[in-house]
């Protein structure tokens, strides 16, 4: 649902909150080459959400089908995130995957990471699709989880600078 392949997001389903938002990867010593090669690495190796603050449960690069557990940890709390990459993307200017939330995940939807460049510039795009999860607790904390969603996505688009 996310399209992490589309330079372009089509219209998406219904009953999600959608968000887009991108950032430039400032080139390191090295110039743009240098930061492609990096961010890219780090986005198929879950850099994004480690250098977040979550754990992940898989040292492997992403692979399509891949169940991982994520671990959100926020205010002394952990929070379980279960997961499944449900798209990889690898082209010569455009890299990344999307994962979908499986039960048990606090919010229901998906989520995608995506490095793309053109020129010299070398940018980090992130895509959601969230919708309250089915179960309790999660469904009453919706609102306050789009909350904390907002300052999260903030973090990810400084991880790979």
């Amino acid at each position: 649902m996310t399209c992490p392949s589309e330079l372009v997001w089509p219209t998406a389903a219904t009953g999600y909150r959608r968000s887009e938002i991108t950032a430039v990867i400032s080139p390191s010593m090295g110039g743009s080459d240098a930061a492609w090669e990096r961010a890219t690495e780090q986005v198929l190796r879950w850099g994004v959400k480690t250098a977040s603050g979550f754990s992940v449960d898989s040292p492997n690069p992403v692979s399509l089908g891949d169940r991982v557990l994520v671990t959100a940890h926020f205010f002394g709390f952990r929070v379980l995130e279960p997961v499944e990459v449900v798209s990889v993307v690898k082209e010569p200017d455009r890299v990344g995957f999307a994962y979908r939330t499986l039960p048990g995940h606090p919010v229901s939807g998906e989520e995608a990471f995506i490095v793309h460049r053109s020129a010299e510039q070398v940018s980090l795009t992130i895509r959601s699709l969230t919708g309250p999860a089915p179960q309790q607790p999660w469904r009453l904390l919706y609102p306050a989880l789009l909350v904390l969603q907002k300052a999260v996505r903030r973090r990810y688009l400084r991880a790979l600078r």
